[in-house]
């Protein structure tokens, strides 16, 4: 069982404290740390959040959210092993083009630390902001990932769809495995599938207010249907039971996860403050050496 640290560009949103943060994740044996992404916060929005019981973004729009790939450079540069994953960047606000650049340079540099959680998004009025059409983001995220994952693949590619043509193009420096690790977020049916059919992993929010473990099944049988091997798409969740003041047999709970074909358990970082030293190294030592 691997373990990730979720929200963490938004936790520590400053420089000292996220290089706190990051460095006594990897000495406690995290895995990885999630960043999560807005592009902006619109002041007057009438969609509904579906990861809160009121329905309304956490915060407000005063509230700093670094961009997750340069908050992830910056981590990257201080750490040597931990890995760092969006979850989940707004995948149809931004050009496949200049993200898979992005993301492979990131990649590079950090000698293949990078993973790419992508959800299609449910903030109409920031689309709107940004001038991207908000309906058939489905479609065009499906494209996107295939436009992402030719680029880093090979050179003089061409690509003939339905958003995004081009004709003998290069982008280089490529992934360090000429490929990233693409996992699919999100609490519904067409997220999960979309994970069979596409993804390398799923993560379902941990915020959901509906039950995701059914959403595993789903994930295995499109990947079934797809001719993939269901095995291949790694299952992320959260853990409420591990977290700090929780009374529960974390090793019953980590057996409970396993059972359910998860391999990955995610804990919001916020969680575990104020004194991150103490909580997450004794986390470190009472469950991830000692039972993960």
């Amino acid at each position: 069982m691997k373990f990730t640290l979720h929200f963490g560009n938004n936790t520590f949103p400053d420089l000292a404290g996220a290089v706190r943060m990051v460095k006594i994740a990897e000495a406690a044996g995290f895995d990885s740390v999630v960043a999560v992404d807005h592009v902006v916060f619109p002041h007057k929005y009438t969609s509904v959040y579906p990861y809160a019981p009121d329905g309304r973004l956490p915060g407000g729009p005063g509230g700093a959210l670094p961009d997750p790939l340069i908050w992830m450079a910056a981590m990257a540069a201080v750490t040597t092993k931990l890995r760092f994953m969006t979850g989940v960047i707004i995948l149809p606000l931004r050009n496949p083009l200049v993200l898979a650049k992005q993301v492979a340079t990131l990649d590079h540099m950090s000698g293949g630390r990078v993973e790419l959680g992508i959800g299609v998004g449910w903030l109409k009025e920031e689309f709107e902001a940004v001038g991207v059409p908000f309906e058939k983001r489905g479609a065009r995220s499906d494209e996107y990932i295939a436009v992402m994952r030719k680029l880093w693949a090979e050179d003089g590619v061409s690509f003939d769809g339905r958003f995004v043509t081009f004709d003998e193009v290069s982008s280089n420096p490529k992934p360090v495995r000429r490929a990233v690790p693409i996992v699919i977020g999100g609490h519904s049916e067409a997220a999960a599938k979309r994970a069979g059919r596409l993804g390398d992993g799923f993560f379902p929010s941990i915020g959901a207010q509906v039950d995701t473990v059914p959403l595993f099944d789903v994930v295995r049988r499109a990947a079934g249907e797809a001719g993939r091997d269901p095995k291949a798409v790694e299952i992320m969740a959260g853990c409420p039971e591990l977290l700090p003041g929780s009374t529960a047999d974390p090793r019953a709970a980590i057996e409970a996860r396993a059972k359910q074909g998860v391999s990955r358990i995610i804990l919001p970082v916020w969680r575990f403050q104020p004194d991150l030293d103490d909580s997450l190294g004794r986390f470190g030592e009472t469950v991830i050496r000692a039972l993960g």
